[in-house]
């Protein structure tokens, strides 16, 4: 169980999304989400606030009546959740929620509790929302994909449920969730950031991280194969190249061979005053 006190970390993302580890909100991101929904709500009164009771972007002159402020939350969701295309991987929309999730965890988003609370058991639970992967341009925020994220947290759109495409109200019946109520600025404060490309970033991160380590492994045992020398990945001969991803390389590649029976010493073959031959039997440089 991942207990999220602080920023979540590239590693809490693999746990959560290849290890299938659960995740939890301390008492301290609790009180502080809380502490941010309670501050907005006493510091709203009697001021016009973007997005809490003005209409969005080109509509932001227009004053939203008290008794409609909840309702434009709503509208806001439902407007924007119009993505077309495929849906976007399961691993990258999980993602992409633990990236909304640590953002509204910072308690800088005014959101109510019950936010994150929800968004925690959908990813505990493996309910993944069905987001589409075109839509949204990302300029202001991955708005469309977001909002159907957001459709879900309302009890809306559908959802991914142990391995089939059902609508979220009868997903919520069967695992006994109950859908969010929008209080002050839930639709905004959910729509309006990177997340999307955020998770997916992410995700493309780890494959990549792994990506590496195979190539490292497969170019190890390829000089290994040849019989290599090992002086070519000597910490010296890497020095004065001022790359640091080559020097990091070499690091990883000597480590792997430290204990190789099969890279060969050039001191014991070509540094040794006996390699008189016109013709060498050992390779001097390899394939």
């Amino acid at each position: 169980m991942l207990e999220i006190k602080k920023e979540l970390e590239l590693f809490n993302f693999y746990s959560v999304l290849f290890k299938k580890n659960k995740i939890k909100l301390s008492e301290e991101v609790f009180d502080r989400v809380n502490k941010s929904h309670q501050f907005l709500k006493e510091f709203s009164k009697n001021k016009v606030i973007y997005g809490v009771n003005t209409g969005f972007g080109p509509m932001a002159q227009y004053k939203i009546d008290d008794k409609d402020r909840i309702q434009l939350q709503y509208n806001l969701i439902r407007s924007h959740a119009s993505g077309t295309g495929e849906p976007l991987d399961s691993v990258c929309v999980k993602s992409a929620m633990l990236a909304r999730l640590n953002t509204l965890c910072l308690g800088k988003s005014g959101v109510h509790p019950s936010v994150v609370n929800l968004m925690i058991e959908l990813i505990n639970r493996d309910i993944t929302p069905l987001i589409f992967s075109h839509g949204g341009v990302g300029a202001s925020g991955d708005l469309v994909q977001l909002a159907h994220l957001a459709l879900v947290l309302i009890g809306e759109g559908e959802v991914f449920y142990k391995g089939e495409l059902q609508p979220t109200s009868k997903v919520f019946e069967i695992e006994n969730l109950e859908p969010i109520k929008v209080e002050l600025r839930e639709g905004l404060a959910l729509m309006n950031g990177t997340s999307v490309m955020t998770g997916i970033g992410i995700v493309n991160a780890i494959y990549s991280e792994k990506l590496l380590d195979w190539i490292i492994g497969c170019s190890v045992a390829i000089n290994e194969i040849v019989s290599a020398y090992g002086d070519h990945l000597s910490f010296e001969l890497n020095q004065t190249k001022k790359h640091k991803g080559q020097q990091q390389i070499a690091k990883k590649m000597r480590d792997a061979l430290s204990d190789s029976k099969l890279i060969k010493n050039r001191e014991d073959y070509l540094y040794n005053g006996e390699a008189n031959d016109s013709v060498f039997k050992e390779k001097v440089q390899e394939y």
